[in-house]
């Protein structure tokens, strides 16, 4: 097999974490990976998903049309990184590329972006044969999957689709992603003097903390999660609150665990308001679809295949968060996610062996090489 060459991609990765990236602020990555792309000799442009979203760049889509006969493959990584994401400086330890300073490193994701345009750079260099391939870089992924959700599903259509966004080790394929809901509630109370008259009151926030008392969070049950994660409300301490935000989520493998968790939180914040003689007006919205394969699945062999070819183990595993792997299975694409080895993603403590990056871009040549008929 054409092997990576390791400086190249480190120079890269070392490169790209250096370019200021934060979700809905991709403007910068765009052009670069633009011009990265078109070096390659692929057919790039971006797209209006920027627009759509109140973001300074749109998705980057190359396509390199194939080289003998094989499958359509789309290579999927995103450009956008949490915060604190800006300023980053990158330092290898014994192996270890991580952060200087106090912000993360972004392996989450530019280790993707960077096995992917390595892994072509070989392509071609080594004049290998290949199907067709489509590269996609989507924008506002941490944010909630949003340039998957705006691209146009035809500009990406593949037989299979590759995402390189997990933090398992190289070999490892997420299988089974949960669907989320977003959930929402607004209680009504009424406000009053505190002190003077506070029985004329209906305090919001109560109602609020016995909805949530009772409700089921957390770790439902093995493929099941729940979470109110932020509470708004309250002018004064003198003033009995009137009104009070929930913002929450679940997540759950398998729909109608879902729905019936999601029905759950409903009914438990509409019984809390009426206990108290509040209102409370619940909103929940899909936010992103299931998917789920099982070992027989011929993207799932070709995974195999493919690790098999370099020696790797694999291990098929699902996953409790969602990625642009669960918008595009959407769009009937049969994509799954890779472990490419960043750890502590997320965090200041972030990292990636320079071993798991290289092995990713090798990972990717062999994908792009078992896909040839």
């Amino acid at each position: 097999m054409a092997k990576i060459q390791q400086d190249r991609i480190v120079d890269l990765f070392m490169d790209l974490v250096k370019i200021d990236s934060e979700t809905r602020k991709e403007r910068q990555m765009a052009d670069r990976l633009k011009v990265e792309l078109e070096k390659l000799g692929l057919q790039v442009h971006e797209d209006n998903a920027g627009e759509k979203i109140g973001g300074s760049a749109g998705n980057v889509i190359g396509v390199l049309p194939g080289k003998g006969d094989g499958l359509t493959l789309l290579l999927c990584a995103h450009m956008d990184r949490v915060t604190p994401g800006e300023g980053i400086e990158p330092i290898i330890d014994n192996g270890i590329i991580k952060s200087k300073g106090e912000t993360i490193l972004a392996s989450d994701d530019i280790a993707g972006v960077a096995a992917i345009l390595e892994a072509i750079q070989v392509i071609k260099e080594n004049n290998l044969n290949h199907g067709e391939l489509k590269i996609l870089f989507t924008i506002a992924e941490e944010g909630g999957l949003h340039g998957a959700k705006n691209v146009n599903p035809e500009e990406i259509r593949a037989d299979y689709g590759i995402c390189y966004d997990s933090g398992g080790p190289v070999g490892e394929i997420i299988v089974q992603g949960p669907a989320q809901y977003r959930f929402e509630a607004t209680i009504k109370g009424k406000a009053a003097h505190a002190g003077v008259n506070p029985s004329a009151g209906i305090n919001a926030i109560k109602v609020a903390s016995l909805a949530i008392n009772e409700m089921k969070l957390g770790q439902i049950d093995e493929e099941t999660t729940a979470n109110i994660g932020v509470i708004r409300g309250g002018q004064a301490t003198n003033i009995v609150p009137d009104k009070v935000e929930l913002l929450g989520e679940a997540r759950s493998r398998t729909q109608n665990k879902l729905e019936a968790q999601v029905a759950h939180m409903k009914d438990i914040t509409e019984r809390a308001a009426e206990k108290y003689g509040a209102q409370a007006e619940v909103n929940t919205k899909l936010m992103y679809p299931a998917f789920s394969f099982k070992a027989e699945d011929s993207v799932i062999q070709l995974a195999q295949r493919a690790a098999d070819s370099m020696g790797i183990p694999t291990k098929l595993v699902p996953s409790g968060g969602g990625s642009d792997a669960n918008i595009i299975n959407g769009y009937g694409i049969p994509t799954i996610n890779l472990g490419i080895g960043m750890e502590k993603v997320h965090s200041v403590e972030e990292y990636i062996r320079i071993d798991d990056l290289v092995k990713a871009a090798d990972y990717t040549v062999a994908l792009i090489q078992t896909a040839v008929k």
